[in-house]
């Protein structure tokens, strides 16, 4: 099993950033890319962003391009979401994702509020 823990949400006005943390623990041997995505209310859950987990090559949504970048740090314990020049659309719950063989685990994920 892989478990995945994220941090770093809270409230920020319009134009401010965050840095968002994921930490993954367990057999992290079996990842392929771990993914963000965000659910805000009465909406579907979206894709935000991924990273390969050999190669390190990165995905984002259209929506988010410039703005955001997925990283993960040496130890490959953490992915980290940097997410800058916010907008009261990136108001939502962001989760991270693993993608292992044969299936994905989900964190729980953490609020993120841009107030205008």
């Amino acid at each position: 099993q892989v478990q995945l823990e994220e941090s770093g949400g809270g409230l920020v006005q319009a134009g401010g950033s965050l840095r968002l943390s994921c930490a993954v623990s367990g057999r992290t041997f079996s990842i392929y890319n771990i993914h963000w995505y965000r659910q805000a209310p009465g909406k579907e859950r979206e894709f935000v962003a991924s990273i390969a987990w050999t190669g390190g090559s990165t995905t984002y949504a259209d929506s988010v391009k410039g703005r955001f970048t997925i990283s993960t740090n040496s130890a490959k314990t953490t992915v980290i979401l940097q997410m800058n020049s916010l907008k009261p659309d990136d108001t939502a719950i962001y989760y991270c994702r693993a993608i292992v063989y044969g299936g994905n685990y989900w964190g729980q994920g953490t609020q993120v509020t841009v107030s205008s």
